[in-house]
């Protein structure tokens, strides 16, 4: 009796012990990734001066609530004289036709994989799960090749269209379209619904946590894309309303003579909140997604 409880202590002191060596690790490891993010939302509220003079010590990281008429300085500078708010525009209409054309595409792919029978359907599979692994830089410069020769280069079209279609995506719709049963389907073709019809009433409502997912990752996507903008999209001109989304304009700013680090900073703050946001909200629907959608893998 007294050896049993003697064993169950030991092993509650393990599980005890355990635990607590994990969850100071993983406190570590949260504490390493903040102190970037806490020494940003700090500077962007300094000026240069004031940056400066805390470089190197514990104040580094705290905001600078010396003086809270200056706190938001730096964010009105860069939304006012440097108009990040008009290349924010731009990639939050960019993001929202890519995220609905994406979803409405790669839905209807998808749907197509998983519960259609077709010649050459095998190798469309391979050529989708080949396309996975192939890294996205590589397809560049054919894609900068059709989009000149289709003569949108240098139009917003060229930004929306190569973004609407997603391997990926297409992948994630189709594992869950393969795991509903085929009986709805069958339910509803007896009721005189068509395949379109199928697909928005029963196959999309169902599809809610993918559907969620794919919107997410698309307008991250959009979000932070640079290169590709850049290559394709004209130069902004003085008195010209610009085409280029908002990582370019963290590049423009970096670049202007003059520009101070706090306003770099609250530059990089205005551009990282919509993605903090969308993390925050599509959290749940995110892990859950790509649990569904792996299930089949």
């Amino acid at each position: 009796m007294e050896s049993a409880q003697k064993l169950h202590v030991v092993r509650k002191a393990k599980k005890i012990t355990s635990r607590t060596i994990t969850y100071i690790g993983a406190t570590v490891i949260v504490v390493l990734f903040i102190f970037p993010l806490v020494w940003m939302l700090a500077t962007s509220t300094k000026t240069e001066m004031q940056y400066a003079n805390d470089l190197g010590s514990f104040a580094t990281f705290l905001p600078n609530f010396s003086d809270l008429s200056t706190f938001f300085d730096n964010y009105a500078s860069v939304l006012t004289e440097y108009d990040i708010w008009k290349y924010a525009l731009n990639s939050f209409g960019y993001a929202a036709v890519v995220v609905v054309c994406n979803i409405i595409v790669n839905a209807l792919a998808g749907y197509v994989m998983a519960k259609f029978t077709f010649p050459g359907k095998g190798f469309v599979s391979f050529l989708i799960m080949f396309l996975l692994v192939v890294p996205v830089e590589t397809t560049i410069i054919p894609l900068y090749s059709i989009v000149h020769n289709l003569g949108i280069s240098g139009t917003v079209l060229a930004v929306i269209l190569p973004a609407i279609v997603s391997v990926f995506n297409i992948f994630l719709f189709q594992q869950f379209f393969t795991s509903i049963p085929k009986e709805y389907i069958e339910a509803a073709q007896l009721d005189g619904a068509n395949q379109l019809k199928i697909f928005r009433i029963i196959m999309l409502p169902l599809s809610a946590p993918i559907v969620a997912t794919v919107a997410t990752f698309a307008f991250i996507g959009v979000w932070n894309d640079y290169i590709w903008p850049t290559m394709v999209l004209p130069s902004p001109q003085p008195g010209e309303w610009p085409l280029y989304p908002i990582q370019a304009a963290l590049t423009t700013i970096q670049s202007i003579e003059g520009v101070t680090t706090g306003e770099v900073m609250a530059s990089l703050v205005v551009t990282s909140i919509p993605i903090f946001l969308v993390y925050v909200f599509a959290q749940k629907y995110i892990v859950a997604g790509i649990g569904v959608g792996g299930l089949k893998l």
